[in-house]
Protein backbone atom coordinates (compact mmCIF):
# COMPACT_ATOMS: atom_id res chain seq x y z
CA UNK A 1 0.00 0.00 0.00
CA UNK A 2 1.42 3.36 -1.04
CA UNK A 3 0.49 6.94 -1.86
CA UNK A 4 1.05 9.38 -4.72
CA UNK A 5 1.47 13.10 -4.03
CA UNK A 6 0.02 14.79 -7.12
CA UNK A 7 1.31 18.28 -6.26
CA UNK A 8 4.55 19.15 -4.49
CA UNK A 9 6.58 22.32 -5.08
CA UNK A 10 9.92 20.59 -4.68
CA UNK A 11 11.75 23.26 -6.68
CA UNK A 12 11.10 25.67 -3.79
CA UNK A 13 14.24 27.12 -2.24
CA UNK A 14 13.45 25.48 1.11
CA UNK A 15 14.25 22.07 -0.40
CA UNK A 16 17.56 23.07 -1.99
CA UNK A 17 19.79 21.71 0.77
CA UNK A 18 18.08 18.47 1.81
CA UNK A 19 15.93 17.18 -1.03
CA UNK A 20 17.40 13.67 -0.84
CA UNK A 21 16.41 13.45 2.82
CA UNK A 22 12.94 14.82 2.05
CA UNK A 23 12.45 12.13 -0.60
CA UNK A 24 13.77 9.42 1.72
CA UNK A 25 11.35 10.53 4.44
CA UNK A 26 8.51 10.43 1.92
CA UNK A 27 9.40 6.84 1.01
CA UNK A 28 9.50 5.93 4.70
CA UNK A 29 5.91 7.21 4.96
CA UNK A 30 4.55 5.25 2.00
CA UNK A 31 4.72 8.06 -0.58
CA UNK A 32 6.09 6.24 -3.59
CA UNK A 33 5.70 8.86 -6.33
CA UNK A 34 5.43 12.65 -6.47
CA UNK A 35 4.48 15.11 -9.20
CA UNK A 36 6.59 18.26 -9.07
CA UNK A 37 4.55 21.35 -9.87
CA UNK A 38 5.73 23.74 -12.57
CA UNK A 39 4.29 27.11 -11.59
CA UNK A 40 6.43 29.48 -13.67
CA UNK A 41 8.62 29.21 -16.74
CA UNK A 42 11.77 28.72 -14.67
CA UNK A 43 9.89 26.52 -12.20
CA UNK A 44 8.68 24.28 -15.02
CA UNK A 45 12.21 23.87 -16.34
CA UNK A 46 13.43 23.10 -12.83
CA UNK A 47 10.60 20.60 -12.29
CA UNK A 48 11.63 18.69 -15.40
CA UNK A 49 15.25 18.74 -14.27
CA UNK A 50 14.28 17.23 -10.93
CA UNK A 51 12.09 14.59 -12.57
CA UNK A 52 14.98 13.56 -14.78
CA UNK A 53 17.25 13.36 -11.75
CA UNK A 54 14.89 10.95 -9.94
CA UNK A 55 13.36 8.74 -12.65
CA UNK A 56 10.38 6.68 -11.60
CA UNK A 57 10.05 8.67 -8.38
CA UNK A 58 9.40 12.23 -9.56
CA UNK A 59 7.34 13.52 -12.48
CA UNK A 60 6.64 17.09 -13.57
CA UNK A 61 4.03 19.51 -14.83
CA UNK A 62 4.74 22.49 -17.08
CA UNK A 63 2.84 25.73 -16.84
CA UNK A 64 2.54 29.27 -15.53
CA UNK A 65 0.56 29.96 -12.35
CA UNK A 66 -1.97 32.80 -12.55
CA UNK A 67 0.22 34.78 -10.12
CA UNK A 68 2.77 34.91 -12.94
CA UNK A 69 0.27 35.23 -15.79
CA UNK A 70 2.11 38.14 -17.34
CA UNK A 71 5.00 35.74 -18.11
CA UNK A 72 2.73 34.11 -20.68
CA UNK A 73 3.67 35.20 -24.18
CA UNK A 74 4.60 33.67 -27.52
CA UNK A 75 8.15 32.89 -26.43
CA UNK A 76 7.24 31.34 -23.08
CA UNK A 77 4.52 29.22 -24.67
CA UNK A 78 7.05 27.89 -27.17
CA UNK A 79 9.29 26.85 -24.27
CA UNK A 80 6.37 25.21 -22.46
CA UNK A 81 5.49 23.36 -25.65
CA UNK A 82 9.03 22.00 -25.83
CA UNK A 83 8.90 20.97 -22.16
CA UNK A 84 5.58 19.23 -22.73
CA UNK A 85 7.22 16.86 -25.20
CA UNK A 86 9.46 15.43 -22.45
CA UNK A 87 8.29 12.02 -21.25
CA UNK A 88 8.62 13.14 -17.61
CA UNK A 89 6.11 16.00 -18.07
CA UNK A 90 2.68 14.58 -17.33
CA UNK A 91 0.35 17.61 -17.37
CA UNK A 92 -0.04 21.22 -18.50
CA UNK A 93 -0.16 23.59 -15.54
CA UNK A 94 -0.20 24.83 -12.89
CA UNK A 95 -2.52 27.22 -14.71
CA UNK A 96 -5.88 28.79 -13.99
CA UNK A 97 -7.31 31.78 -12.14
CA UNK A 98 -6.67 33.31 -8.71
CA UNK A 99 -8.90 36.27 -7.88
CA UNK A 100 -8.05 36.07 -4.16
CA UNK A 101 -4.58 37.56 -4.52
CA UNK A 102 -4.87 39.14 -7.97
CA UNK A 103 -1.08 39.33 -8.26
CA UNK A 104 -1.75 39.53 -12.02
CA UNK A 105 -4.62 41.48 -13.60
CA UNK A 106 -7.73 39.39 -14.21
CA UNK A 107 -7.57 39.93 -17.97
CA UNK A 108 -3.98 38.66 -18.05
CA UNK A 109 -4.95 35.63 -15.98
CA UNK A 110 -7.80 34.73 -18.31
CA UNK A 111 -5.63 35.14 -21.39
CA UNK A 112 -2.90 32.96 -19.85
CA UNK A 113 -5.47 30.32 -18.84
CA UNK A 114 -6.86 30.22 -22.38
CA UNK A 115 -3.34 29.81 -23.78
CA UNK A 116 -2.70 26.85 -21.49
CA UNK A 117 -6.00 25.29 -22.57
CA UNK A 118 -4.91 25.60 -26.20
CA UNK A 119 -1.56 24.01 -25.33
CA UNK A 120 -3.27 21.11 -23.57
CA UNK A 121 -5.53 20.52 -26.56
CA UNK A 122 -2.50 20.59 -28.87
CA UNK A 123 -0.37 18.22 -26.79
CA UNK A 124 -3.13 15.95 -25.52
CA UNK A 125 -1.81 16.21 -21.97
CA UNK A 126 -4.05 16.48 -18.89
CA UNK A 127 -4.50 19.86 -17.21
CA UNK A 128 -3.33 20.63 -13.65
CA UNK A 129 -5.38 23.66 -12.67
CA UNK A 130 -5.45 26.27 -9.91
CA UNK A 131 -8.69 27.99 -8.92
CA UNK A 132 -9.19 30.32 -6.00
CA UNK A 133 -12.07 32.73 -5.54
CA UNK A 134 -12.63 32.77 -9.30
CA UNK A 135 -15.81 30.76 -9.73
CA UNK A 136 -17.84 31.05 -11.96
CA UNK A 137 -15.35 32.75 -14.32
CA UNK A 138 -13.04 29.73 -14.11
CA UNK A 139 -15.88 27.43 -15.19
CA UNK A 140 -16.97 29.80 -17.94
CA UNK A 141 -13.47 29.90 -19.46
CA UNK A 142 -13.02 26.13 -19.27
CA UNK A 143 -16.46 24.88 -20.31
CA UNK A 144 -16.45 25.79 -24.03
CA UNK A 145 -13.24 23.79 -24.53
CA UNK A 146 -14.10 20.78 -22.37
CA UNK A 147 -14.94 18.39 -25.21
CA UNK A 148 -11.51 18.93 -26.78
CA UNK A 149 -9.56 18.43 -23.56
CA UNK A 150 -8.42 15.27 -21.87
CA UNK A 151 -8.37 14.78 -18.11
CA UNK A 152 -8.46 17.81 -15.79
CA UNK A 153 -7.72 18.15 -12.10
CA UNK A 154 -8.68 21.19 -10.05
CA UNK A 155 -5.81 20.91 -7.62
CA UNK A 156 -5.82 22.15 -4.03
CA UNK A 157 -9.58 22.61 -4.08
CA UNK A 158 -10.72 24.97 -1.32
CA UNK A 159 -14.00 26.25 -2.75
CA UNK A 160 -17.66 25.95 -1.85
CA UNK A 161 -20.29 23.42 -2.93
CA UNK A 162 -21.42 25.38 -5.99
CA UNK A 163 -17.91 25.39 -7.42
CA UNK A 164 -17.32 21.72 -6.60
CA UNK A 165 -20.50 20.61 -8.36
CA UNK A 166 -19.66 22.78 -11.37
CA UNK A 167 -16.25 21.17 -11.75
CA UNK A 168 -17.62 17.66 -11.24
CA UNK A 169 -20.20 18.43 -13.94
CA UNK A 170 -17.21 19.17 -16.20
CA UNK A 171 -15.85 15.71 -15.34
CA UNK A 172 -12.87 17.13 -13.43
CA UNK A 173 -10.79 15.33 -10.85
CA UNK A 174 -10.47 17.11 -7.50
CA UNK A 175 -7.21 17.42 -5.54
CA UNK A 176 -7.46 17.76 -1.76
CA UNK A 177 -4.62 19.05 0.43
CA UNK A 178 -4.00 19.58 4.14
CA UNK A 179 -6.34 22.58 3.91
CA UNK A 180 -9.10 20.13 4.85
CA UNK A 181 -7.26 19.42 8.13
CA UNK A 182 -7.47 23.08 9.18
CA UNK A 183 -10.51 23.56 11.40
CA UNK A 184 -10.21 27.35 11.04
CA UNK A 185 -10.75 27.53 7.28
CA UNK A 186 -11.22 24.02 5.91
CA UNK A 187 -14.20 22.73 7.90
CA UNK A 188 -16.56 23.31 4.95
CA UNK A 189 -14.58 20.72 2.96
CA UNK A 190 -15.45 17.90 5.39
CA UNK A 191 -18.98 17.32 4.04
CA UNK A 192 -17.94 18.23 0.49
CA UNK A 193 -15.24 15.57 0.26
CA UNK A 194 -18.00 12.99 0.64
CA UNK A 195 -19.56 14.37 -2.56
CA UNK A 196 -16.47 13.69 -4.69
CA UNK A 197 -16.91 10.46 -6.67
CA UNK A 198 -14.44 7.78 -5.69
CA UNK A 199 -12.87 7.78 -9.14
CA UNK A 200 -12.35 11.56 -9.12
CA UNK A 201 -10.50 12.15 -5.82
CA UNK A 202 -6.73 12.65 -5.59
CA UNK A 203 -4.56 13.87 -2.71
CA UNK A 204 -1.57 16.16 -2.46
CA UNK A 205 0.54 18.16 -0.05
CA UNK A 206 1.27 21.34 -2.06
CA UNK A 207 4.56 21.24 -0.12
CA UNK A 208 6.13 23.37 1.29
CA UNK A 209 2.74 25.02 1.88
CA UNK A 210 -0.42 23.89 3.71
CA UNK A 211 1.04 21.69 6.41
CA UNK A 212 -1.78 19.63 7.99
CA UNK A 213 -2.69 20.95 11.42
CA UNK A 214 -3.41 17.39 12.53
CA UNK A 215 0.28 16.41 12.63
CA UNK A 216 1.22 15.19 16.09
CA UNK A 217 3.63 15.87 17.61
CA UNK A 218 4.03 19.20 15.87
CA UNK A 219 7.26 19.31 13.84
CA UNK A 220 9.78 22.03 14.62
CA UNK A 221 9.82 23.18 11.00
CA UNK A 222 6.76 24.80 9.43
CA UNK A 223 7.76 23.44 6.02
CA UNK A 224 5.28 20.96 4.65
CA UNK A 225 6.74 17.84 3.03
CA UNK A 226 5.44 14.92 0.95
CA UNK A 227 5.87 12.62 3.97
CA UNK A 228 2.87 14.37 5.57
CA UNK A 229 0.54 13.18 2.81
CA UNK A 230 -0.41 10.36 5.18
CA UNK A 231 -2.19 12.91 7.40
CA UNK A 232 -4.28 14.15 4.48
CA UNK A 233 -5.22 10.59 3.56
CA UNK A 234 -6.06 9.70 7.17
CA UNK A 235 -8.24 12.79 7.64
CA UNK A 236 -10.17 12.13 4.44
CA UNK A 237 -10.63 8.49 5.40
CA UNK A 238 -12.26 9.61 8.64
CA UNK A 239 -14.48 12.07 6.75
CA UNK A 240 -15.80 9.43 4.35
CA UNK A 241 -15.95 6.58 6.88
CA UNK A 242 -13.45 4.42 5.04
CA UNK A 243 -10.15 2.86 5.99
CA UNK A 244 -6.86 4.59 5.36
CA UNK A 245 -5.90 1.72 3.09
CA UNK A 246 -9.03 2.10 0.97
CA UNK A 247 -8.55 5.84 0.39
CA UNK A 248 -4.83 5.36 -0.24
CA UNK A 249 -5.44 2.65 -2.82
CA UNK A 250 -8.09 4.45 -4.82
CA UNK A 251 -6.38 7.86 -4.81
CA UNK A 252 -3.20 6.15 -5.95
CA UNK A 253 -5.03 4.39 -8.77
CA UNK A 254 -6.72 7.66 -9.77
CA UNK A 255 -3.35 9.42 -9.92
CA UNK A 256 -1.78 6.60 -11.94
CA UNK A 257 -4.63 6.80 -14.42
CA UNK A 258 -4.65 10.60 -14.61
CA UNK A 259 -0.91 11.10 -15.05
CA UNK A 260 -0.21 7.82 -16.91
CA UNK A 261 2.45 6.83 -14.39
Amino acid sequence: MSLIDIGANLTHDSFAEDLDQVLASAADHQVEKMVVTGASLQGSEDALRLARSYPGLLYATAGIHPHHAEETNTESLMILRDLAHASEVKAIGEAGLDFFRNFSPKDSQIKSFESHIELAIETGLPMFLHERDSHPTFRDVLKPHRDKLGSIVVHCFTGEAEALYAYLDLDCYIGITGWICDERRGAHLVPLVREIPKDRLMIETDAPYLMPRTISPKPKSRRNEPQYLTYVCEFIANCVDESFESVAQRTKHNAERFFSI
